[in-house]
């Protein structure tokens, strides 16, 4: 009986099948990150360098049963690092950590700070900035990558510029399985306050958070949108009491916006109408590839409209 039961909760808990994992090849474009130190997450990573010397470092992380070089390929972000010059870092989750390659966002061992997954990715990030003194640190995740995403950006926030968080959920919301799947159906059991006062322990001398943007699609049936709407409440109370919220619908989604008095945007919540779980790509853009999973065909780019938020050039 059990063996029927794991792979339903781990449909249930990533919404993917077992049966959906990818074989791929390695893209020649990406060089692989052998040498990042202490690696207790036992991740594997490869990045992208553009031609020209970069100042700015962009972390990808992927969602589940993906591969991170491919998906970065079929959603614009190596396209992107190319056109503004940016280094692309790809971490990648191996099936022996997790039987659908999901990174472990719902584990305490992988998801708090300086141990596990969470620890891996930052040595990795802490390598490439030695190799290459990266002025700025940016960093992305869809779905279990977002919510891995969420977990870096509040245990390393003087590390990151800016995140951006796509069907992902808040840190913390989960620690173990079952805590995971109400979080997934129902959003975080959390107020965006409590979620903003447990980011700030430990982190009572940080005066400067990282901007965020947080997509989210609003027919996705996987991660409920109630967590994106409740990690840029939670972003928007760690960012400061002077913001002012202002919303602005368009025929495809709409955007609600949390900036101060002088106008400077910190957080963005962007929910798109009609689509599930996933990241949308505007296809009239060139390298995107909308017939792979959990990508969605929008007027609105993801990578195209967080790398303009985070102001990359």
């Amino acid at each position: 009986m059990l063996d029927k039961i794991k792979p339903l909760l781990w449909t249930l808990l990533y919404g993917i099948s077992c049966s959906a994992l990818a074989t791929s090849q390695p893209l020649v474009k990406f060089q692989p990150l052998t040498h990042f130190g202490d690696n207790p997450g036992d991740l594997t990573a490869s990045y992208f360098q553009p031609t020209k010397k970069t100042e700015s470092l962009v972390v990808f992380l992927h969602g589940c049963v993906q591969q991170g070089q491919i998906l970065a390929e079929q959603t614009g972000f190596v396209s992107l690092a190319e056109q503004h010059n940016f280094t692309l870092l790809v971490p990648q989750q191996s099936e022996r950590n997790n039987v659908t390659s999901c990174f472990n966002w719902f584990s305490e061992q992988d998801s708090e700070k300086d141990q596990g997954e969470v620890l891996s990715i930052k040595n990795m990030i802490l390598a490439l900035k030695a190799q290459s003194n990266f002025d700025r640190v940016f960093i992305a995740g869809l779905s279990a990558g977002g919510a891995m995403t969420s977990a870096m950006l509040v245990h390393y926030p003087e590390l990151f510029t800016a995140g951006a968080v796509i069907a992902g959920l808040p840190y913390p919301c989960a620690n173990n399985l079952a805590k995971a799947i109400s979080c997934m159906r129902n959003g975080p059991s959390q107020s965006s306050i409590e979620l903003a006062s447990s980011a700030k322990q430990g982190n009572e001398a940080v005066e400067k958070w990282p901007r965020l943007i947080v997509i989210t699609g609003s027919k996705d049936q996987v991660v409920h949108p109630k967590n994106s709407q409740s990690l840029a409440l939670q972003w928007s109370a760690l960012s400061g009491n002077s913001l002012k919220a202002s919303k602005n619908p368009t025929a495809d989604y709409q955007q609600t916006l949390w900036q101060n008095n002088q106008g400077s945007v910190h957080v963005k919540l962007v929910e798109i109408n009609d689509i599930g779980h996933g990241l949308s790509v505007n296809s009239s853009y060139k390298n995107r590839d909308t017939s792979a999973d959990f990508i969605y065909e929008s007027s609105l780019d993801s990578a195209m409209y967080i790398v303009d938020f985070w102001g990359v050039k």
